[in-house]
């Protein structure tokens, strides 16, 4: 018997049903990287758990879904990582020339993060001349709660949302780090008002640096920081944030030219 035409349609439109509500979980297990069980994804989806059930277990025969560490529940998973590097690779592109152009114009170390695995993970970096300078490395990742970047990624989150991504314990790194996730929240209010985003010594003595957060059309979150030594760094605040925020100006232009 030859397939009809509505049969057809009502095929189509149940695989396009299927992509969507696949994509809907897995963007809500992007904003809890410490995973959710299936009642709590079928919760935040809206759905019935034993669809939810069969979509995650189809998922997780792709490897884009995996058990997390406790076993109770589901995580994104490494099959992502080559689509998510295909990203990241257009959203440094697309970016490079903007902090090119703003380490040029500050003379000072600009690096681009975004959120992986609960840290802050460096995609770019544009490194100042200057012979004392900060500079982290392409590849590495730091805590979110006590870098200029991190907190700057945190504040584009739900106060749910940062309280699944954050460590159960926040780790002193130096006399200034935030350890209380109340100080760090009241802070992350503030940023989220402002914009900015402040590291003072609170991941290593002897470097501070400011951050924002920057979002593609497609919804993917970036930060945008500028590091460099304390003694240059006060003093300096308005000149490196005006900048800073300018800069996200013309990027925000080029999103929706």
């Amino acid at each position: 018997m030859e397939p009809t035409e509505n049969n057809e349609t009502t095929t189509k439109s149940s695989s396009v049903q299927v992509i969507s509500r696949a994509a809907t979980i897995l963007r809500v297990l992007k904003e809890y990287p410490l995973g959710l069980s299936l009642g709590q994804i079928a919760k935040k989806v809206n759905l019935a758990r034993s669809t939810v059930q069969r979509i995650v277990y189809a998922l997780e025969e792709e490897k884009f879904i995996v058990q997390s560490s406790t076993g109770s529940g589901f995580r994104l998973g490494h099959g992502l990582a080559i689509l998510g590097s295909s990203v990241h690779f257009d959203l440094r592109e697309d970016l490079h020339p903007y902090i090119q152009q703003l380490s040029i114009e500050i003379d000072e170390t600009v690096d681009l993060a975004i959120l992986d695995s609960g840290k802050a993970y460096f995609i770019d970096q544009i490194t100042a001349s200057h012979r004392l300078q900060a500079v982290s490395k392409v590849g590495t990742s730091f805590p979110l709660y006590c870098t200029a970047n991190g907190k700057a990624i945190l504040s584009t989150m739900s106060t749910d949302q940062i309280n699944q991504t954050l460590p159960g314990k926040l780790d002193k790194f130096t006399s200034n780090t935030i350890t209380s996730k109340t100080k760090l929240l009241e802070e992350i209010d503030l940023i989220k008002n402002t914009g900015i985003a402040y590291d003072r010594e609170e991941h290593s003595i002897g470097i501070c640096a400011i951050g924002t957060a920057i979002q593609d059309p497609q919804g993917n979150v970036a930060a945008i920081s500028i590091p460099l030594p304390t003694f240059r760094f006060y003093g300096n605040e308005g000149r490196l944030i005006d900048a800073l925020l300018n800069t996200c100006a013309q990027i925000k232009s080029h999103y929706t030219y």
